[in-house]
């Protein structure tokens, strides 16, 4: 699977671009849309929009191979693009030690999906930003529910 546009819309608006490094919430060297700076990279001048996105896609992928490999249960998209979203912001390495994941691969998606609003502490205080990010990655989890729900109401009420 690969990270939808609304999935990838989703990263952008929280992450927001800043051509120039900054600390993110977690005192992380960061620019971009979100991208963690590692040595030995270094941008002195910033970057352009098009090198951010360049960036962002580079970073995509590596979290969207690191969902495909922890998650042992066919998703659907929106369920992927919130694990996208999640690893993008928090690391893999949070996902691989989550309740979330475990829940998730044990076959209970509802508890799975509650796991994700655990996740909105930032120096063990509720964080208004990572609040409202967790919120918009349980509506894409449950996107596809709620379509299909409102299709099988249909269904049932054209055939009456």
């Amino acid at each position: 699977m690969q990270l939808s546009a609304e999935g990838l819309e989703l990263i952008k608006q929280f992450e927001g671009f800043r051509s120039h490094a900054y600390l993110d919430v977690a005192g992380f060297q960061t620019i971009g849309y979100g991208h963690r700076i590692v040595p030995p990279e270094n941008f002195p001048e910033g970057v352009s929009e098009r090198q951010a996105e360049a960036l962002l896609a580079s970073d995509v992928a590596r979290a969207e191979r690191a969902v495909a490999s922890m998650v042992e249960v066919p998703l659907t998209q929106g369920q992927f693009d919130a694990l996208v979203d999640f690893c993008f912001n928090l690391g893999a390495g949070r996902l691989a030690r989550s309740t979330l994941l475990r829940a998730l691969n044990a076959g209970r998606s509802d508890a799975a999906a509650e796991q994700l609003l655990r996740w909105d502490l930032a120096g063990g205080v509720v964080n208004v930003g990572l609040k409202a990010r967790r919120e918009a990655e349980l509506r894409l989890w449950n996107r596809e529910v709620e379509t299909q729900t409102a299709a099988s109401i249909q269904a049932r009420s054209g055939a009456a």
